[in-house]
């Protein structure tokens, strides 16, 4: 099915990208810079929770299909980029950080496709690894958003320093952890090529 309650979903999680962006760049005296924070920081949250409710849905309501399967992914890797791309440019997170998270997903992205093509999409089966991994990501980008203190306890700043920085080497690991199981199971499909 093509268009059904959790794909709408999905669709509206693609369509906050540029809302959620655009709110940034929006100057004062329409907004201000704390009130833009506030706004991307809730937008981004509403999306991560969509992510999870579309999901719950389509299992729930038995909608799932092969275009959902593609297209949720789709959806939160590019939340994520567009996420990453503002903050380095907005100096709250660094440059690296981005490359290392952006270019994992392309590269597990073409690696799946490339194991699916071979029938072997269960070599690279999201890992627990990889779901620590995402919600160190989920934690870190609405903390830069936010960029301030929370209730006067928590310097998101430095908080979501930390937990990008930590996703970002969970991002290295995960990575490696799925090329080696990808790499390990082709090796085991050739002739002679071990047990």
């Amino acid at each position: 099915m093509i268009f059904n309650i959790p794909i709408l979903l999905t669709w509206l999680r693609i369509a906050a990208i540029p809302l959620f962006v655009a709110v940034l760049y929006i100057d004062e005296p329409w907004l201000t810079q704390r009130q833009a924070n506030l706004i991307s920081m809730w937008i981004f949250i509403a999306a991560a929770v969509t992510d999870w409710f579309d999901g719950y849905l389509a299992r729930r309501l038995n909608q799932t299909s092969a275009f959902g399967a593609f297209l949720d992914p789709v959806a939160d890797k590019l939340m994520v980029a567009a996420a990453l791309i503002v903050l380095v440019e907005l100096g709250r997170t660094d440059a690296i950080v981005a490359l290392v998270i952006i270019g994992r997903e392309i590269t597990i992205s073409a690696l799946r496709e490339w194991m699916a093509q071979l029938g072997q999409s269960k070599s690279v089966a999201v890992s627990m690894l990889g779901k620590i991994k995402t919600v160190a990501q989920l934690v870190a980008i609405p903390f830069l958003l936010f960029d301030g203190d929370l209730f006067g306890l928590v310097d998101t700043r430095i908080a979501g320093r930390i937990f990008i920085w930590a996703a970002a080497i969970l991002t290295l690991w995960s990575m490696v952890y799925y090329l080696k199981a990808a790499f390990q199971d082709e090796r085991a499909r050739k002739p002679g090529g071990g047990p």
